[in-house]
């Protein structure tokens, strides 16, 4: 058997989890399987480790998207980079786990977002300072899109919601959201910006999926900006954790 999961917390509902039971129902793996495993405190990762020795690969979400690096053996260049892993590769070596940590979520979140991005591009706002947004600067740097971190209790390099002008956010046409803000059940709420200075030339990207549509991406669809959730995100970045345990 070769067991596969998903740590953080809290873990009420899970993509990963549907994702792969599917899928290793649709291409008969049948001696597959993937679990969750809720644990508030990372500690708990050496004791998950020893008492699931099938464990194969595991993927990575709030809130130890950081605090998982202490345990890990290797990191993936590119999750270096970051300075996030939201996958773990666990292999044996003569009786001890050697875990690799990679990030997919920069790949998830390229693949999707490149199609969708014009000319115009070129300038982005990014709500939030969490685990997940490291991999999104780590694109936008990539891509060569300048960037500001909008949050609620500043820290450095970062812009507070209030202190944005008109201006910014007119210019800035591409917006991020990369905070849990809109997401199920908090459905009601989303980041505190004027949307009244939206457009068409606009392009709103919100990581969470759970709505598909959530308040940010409504209210800036009826200013005419073009809008995105996660889930194709979420898509790309599983595939690309199977790729990587299957190496």
């Amino acid at each position: 058997m070769k067991t596969y999961g998903l740590i953080g917390y809290p873990l009420s509902h899970s993509f990963s989890k549907k994702y792969f039971t599917e899928k290793f129902l649709n291409e008969g793996l049948h001696d597959y399987q993937y679990e969750l495993y809720p644990i508030e405190n990372i500690d708990s990762i050496t004791g998950l480790l020893a008492n699931y020795p099938t464990l194969c690969g595991l993927n990575v979400t709030i809130p130890h998207k950081v605090n998982v690096l202490q345990y890990l053996n290797e990191l993936d260049e590119v999750a270096e980079k970051i300075g996030a892993v939201n996958c773990i590769c666990i292999k044996n070596h003569d009786g001890e786990n050697y875990l690799k940590g990679y990030n997919t979520d920069a790949y998830g979140f390229e693949e999707s977002l490149k199609p969708l991005l014009e000319p115009h591009h070129t300038k982005a706002l990014v709500f939030g300072d969490g685990g997940a947004t490291k991999a999104i600067k780590y694109v936008l740097n990539k891509l060569n899109i300048e960037f500001i971190t909008v949050v609620r209790k500043e820290t450095p390099g970062t812009v507070l919601y209030q202190d944005l002008s008109p201006e910014m956010i007119r210019s800035h046409t591409l917006l991020i959201n990369t905070t849990p803000l809109g997401m199920s059940p908090n459905v009601d709420t989303y980041p505190d910006i004027d949307y009244s200075l939206l457009g068409p030339e606009h392009l709103a990207y919100d990581i969470v999926y759970n709505p598909l549509e959530t308040a940010f991406m409504s209210k800036a669809a009826a200013r005419g900006a073009k809008i995105k959730n996660g889930l194709e995100m979420l898509h790309q970045q599983a595939e690309k954790a199977w790729e990587i345990w299957n190496r």
